[in-house]
Parts: C-alpha cells; structure tokens; sequence
C-alpha cells in the first residue's frame, strides 16, 4: 500500500512520572506493563510548529552513554535548540528493556531544552513492542507528549516487505493486530519501523516520518540528532583518552 504525507521552558523533574531505574529484568516488565495502562493511542493536537528528536550513542570504551535532544522548527526543519547528558549504563542489555539503559539520560538531556516541543521521535520502538512499551512510548509517557518511534530493525511483529518505491508501506502486525508500519522513506533502500508512541496515532507517525525525509533513509531530524550525539561522543571519548595518556 501507499502511505500519504499527512517557549515554555519543559516542566520540573518532580512532575514528571517518575519510577525506579535500578530494577531487575523482571521488575522493570513489571514497570512496563503498569505503564501500559497509562498508555494513550490518539491523534494528536495539530498544528505542529515544533518537532525533537532524541537519540543515544555508547562509549566504544567503558560503561558511558551520550543522550542528545534536538529541536527543529515544523515544517522547514530549523534546529531551534539542543540539549545533552551523559550518564554510566549499568542495566544489562535485553531486548525489549532498551527503556531502562536509555532513558535515564535521555530525560536528563530534555531537562536541558528551553521549551517542549510539539512532537517527540525517538530512534527506537513505539507500541511495536511485546508489551506495547517500547523507549519511545516510555518516555511519551514519562514527559506527557506526543512521541514516535522510528526504528531501523524489527523488535517485533511480523515482518513484511513494503514496495520498492519512497511512500510504500505495508502494516506490522502480531497476530492480526496492528502496531506499526513499515515504511520506505527512499526508493531501493531498507525500510524504517514506524510505530506510535504516546498520545499519538498510526496514521499521523506515518505521515509525520515521511514528511520528515529528506533524501535519506533515516527522517532528517533523527539523522541529524545521530551526528550530534556520535559527535559528541567521538569528542568526549578522546577527551577521556588523551587525560589516561597522561597519567
């Protein structure tokens, strides 16, 4: 099928859903699953004026993680603010549980931008998760705004392969229910994993991601949040090898 395009400063800490992060696997599926009953599947409040875009790169040595928020004017992309954080990962990895190694520095950096945006994307899973709880759903929930998740690899649903030409999608499913859609944001190229996140809908992420492309696979504002963030990172990890060279 073809799929069409469709300044305040953010709230304190103290407001925000706050739970624990220091869990073990079975509790944070605990954690998640109490979070899917706060979870809200609708169209959002339109017009957008402004968009974000989150994403994270790992330390290549050590235990660092890098989080970066960019926030663009809507629709002509202008970056209008960046924030970043860094914080030391302890949680393993298990799929499925991105939320609980990503999150707590990502929150951090959006604590650092001047003004919400309208709209969240996060490199990640939205609904498109075995227990509808993926990062980008999470941490709709956790900020209170619209999020989308727009993944480079299925987690989950069966896979399926949209037409070979930019704007073809096919749905993502699990068992005859819909929570998500693959989407080609370039002709020949590999497809992204769209799903919502919080208080957002499938037709308006779709039509939000594909609005975004800008001759890429990955849609502009995530792409260009990936160079801030592995930047940042490249920078900070020959900070730390030129301090240990000197000891």
């Amino acid at each position: 099928m073809m799929c069409g395009k469709h300044g305040t400063r953010p709230k304190e800490p103290g407001s925000l859903l706050f739970h624990p992060w220091n869990v073990t696997p079975k509790k944070a599926i605990g954690i998640q699953e109490e979070l899917r009953k706060r979870l809200r599947l609708r169209p959002p409040k339109a017009p957008f004026k402004t968009i974000a875009a989150a994403d994270a790169s790992y330390s290549l040595a050590g235990d660092r993680l890098y989080a970066a928020f960019l926030l663009f004017s809507y629709p002509d992309l202008k970056i209008v603010e960046s924030a970043s954080a860094w914080g030391r990962v302890s949680f393993p990895y298990i799929p499925g549980l991105l939320s609980f190694r990503e999150a707590p520095v990502l929150l951090k950096a959006f604590s650092k931008l001047e003004r919400h945006p309208d709209v969240i994307l996060i490199d990640g899973q939205g609904i498109a998760h075995p227990r509808s709880m993926g990062i980008a759903a999470h941490l709709g929930i956790l900020l209170d705004l619209p999020t989308i998740g727009c993944a480079k690899s299925r987690l989950f649903g069966e896979e399926a392969e949209p037409g070979p030409d930019q704007g073809s999608c096919v749905l993502l499913c699990r068992e005859g229910r819909t929570i998500g859609m693959i989407v080609r944001t370039r002709t020949g190229v590999k497809p992204v994993y769209v799903s919502p996140g919080h208080k957002m809908d499938l037709d308006t992420s779709v039509g939000i991601i594909l609005s975004l492309c800008r001759g890429y696979r990955i849609p502009e504002p995530l792409r260009q949040a990936h160079i801030f963030v592995n930047q940042l990172r490249e920078k900070n990890d020959s900070l730390q090898r030129n301090q240990r060279k000197q000891r």
